[in-house]
């Protein structure tokens, strides 16, 4: 017969396997439930680093796109366009085409036909000899003979490639009017009565109002672009003596906002870049050049491109000339009477070889020889404000001493400046903290090629005009709505002092 094990040992060891197997629930437990702390708190850890990631992201891409706004939904597509839509104007082509195709007489005593190929840009230059390969860089295929007064065709073509042009005119936000209004009064100014040369512009006129797009803002919203100077369409009176048309003085048409070569003093006008010889199709060949141009050595301390007129007397030009011609070597001096003025090479080799660049008032405050000297690394040197300062205001820096030389015209004609001594005084250093401004103002004040799109894609003259454009009609509209009075900012207000003031 066994022995009985006692009832108390076997209390004892019940009671201490059930303690046991407590404890371990218990120990199981925290370690659980601390698991899933630690695992919650690492993927609040990751979920804050991804939606930090996505914000990162998401702020980039609307910094490059220039999105504005609230940002749509994430299985939404992002409208990079918004805000930026043009709608263009489908005018009949006695507006436009049908204008050039008569190329002849569009500027009397210049045929502007051979002109006219490569959609504006003009004939393409090749490499003929050793001196045009040196001057330009021929081998891009980028550089023309682009006549100055063909910006209308130029900026025409690069609308059509505008990556925002819209056939939705309710999507607008402005409306590009591609009417060829240079060539259109251009034909007409020599030999035709007032009615000839105001008859397209009224029917033009006419035309807009009818289209239901002009009732949106009554064409405050509506642009167009001139390759003339704006004081061709501002005629003062009624008489068939007085120069230009009457366009800009059309009721319709001072609603209208104009891009020309140069700017009169009414607030609805805006210069833009007249075109150079240079139009690039990549930011490539902009580094290229502008690294070239960096590192030209310069033969002349100034110069100046033109011709010499018979009733120059004591103009400015005229004392320019006396001045250069009596530099002792310091001047380079093209003479446009006796050379081919027209040729990108014999122009931007001339340039080239300068370090400061004359510009003073021609027949009008501009010269497309502004252009052409910024192109070629030369330091612009001014005689009016009028010239350059305050007509190229979306294109040029606001201290104008950073990147120009600013001589008051009256010290020139008075004759009590010397341009040898004063450009011959400014010290290495600035000069090229000046080159180096000039250079930097390249890529703005260029046409490029049609097309660019991409990481290659450049911001050219075209492109800031049409952004200041789309900032000037938004501004327009604010104003309307809150019932301003657009005196100021859109119509035929006067200040002479905006181009004599530096």
């Amino acid at each position: 017969m066994k022995k009985q094990v006692p009832r108390l040992w076997v209390v004892i060891l019940v009671a201490f396997v059930f303690c046991l197997f407590v404890l371990f629930q218990i120990k199981k437990i925290d370690l659980i439930e601390t698991n899933l702390r630690i695992t919650h708190q690492v993927n609040n850890f990751f979920i804050s680093i991804g939606a930090s990631h996505n914000q990162t992201l998401t702020r980039n891409t609307d910094e490059r796109d220039g999105i504005r706004g609230k940002q749509p939904k994430e299985e939404e597509e992002t409208d990079t366009c918004a805000g930026r839509y043009i709608y263009m104007h489908n005018l009949p082509s006695k507006f436009n085409d049908d204008i050039i195709k008569d190329c002849r007489p569009l500027i009397k005593w210049f045929d502007m036909c051979p002109f006219m190929v490569n959609s504006g840009l003009g004939p393409q230059v090749s490499e003929s000899d050793n001196t045009t390969a040196k001057v330009l860089t021929v081998k891009t295929g980028s550089w023309y003979s682009t006549n100055q007064f063909l910006l209308a065709v130029i900026f025409r073509e690069r609308m059509k490639h505008y990556e925002c042009l819209t056939n939705d005119s309710s999507l607008a936000s402005a409306v590009y009017v591609p009417f060829y209004a240079g060539f259109d009064v251009g034909r007409h100014l020599w030999g035709y009565n007032i009615t000839v040369r105001d008859e397209l512009g009224i029917k033009l006129a006419q035309w807009l109002i009818e289209k239901p797009e002009w009732g949106k803002m009554h064409g405050r919203d509506h642009f167009f672009v001139t390759g003339r100077i704006a004081w061709d369409f501002r005629r003062v009176r009624d008489e068939d003596s007085d120069w230009g048309s009457n366009l800009m003085t059309l009721p319709e048409f001072a609603n209208m906002t104009m891009l020309g070569i140069e700017t009169t003093a009414w607030a609805n006008e805006f210069a833009i870049p007249y075109p150079t010889y240079f139009h690039p199709k990549s930011l490539t060949e902009i580094w290229r050049w502008q690294r070239k141009v960096k590192r030209v050595k310069r033969k002349y301390l100034f110069s100046f491109v033109g011709g010499p007129r018979p009733n120059l007397g004591g103009s400015i030009r005229g004392k320019i000339i006396e001045q250069c011609l009596a530099s002792h070597g310091k001047c380079n001096f093209l003479n446009c009477n006796v050379n081919d003025c027209n040729n990108p090479v014999k122009i931007m080799k001339v340039f080239e070889n300068s370090v400061f660049c004359l510009q003073p008032s021609g027949d009008s405050y501009t010269r497309r020889s502004i252009f052409d000297s910024i192109l070629a690394g030369c330091i612009p040197v001014f005689f009016t404000p009028g010239s350059g300062y305050n007509q190229y205001i979306w294109y040029f820096p606001k201290d104008y001493t950073k990147y120009s030389v600013y001589i008051p015209e009256n010290e020139m004609k008075n004759g009590t400046v010397s341009l040898k001594f004063v450009l011959g005084m400014i010290d290495k250093e600035r000069i090229m903290r000046m080159r180096n401004e000039v250079v930097k103002i390249i890529p703005k004040i260029i046409y490029t090629k049609p097309g660019l799109v991409g990481p290659e894609k450049i911001e050219d003259a075209f492109d800031i005009a049409v952004n200041r454009i789309l900032d000037r009609v938004v501004m327009v509209k604010m104003m309307m709505e809150e019932g301003k009075d657009l005196q100021s900012e859109h119509s035929q207000v006067k200040d002479l002092n905006r181009l004599e003031v530096v």
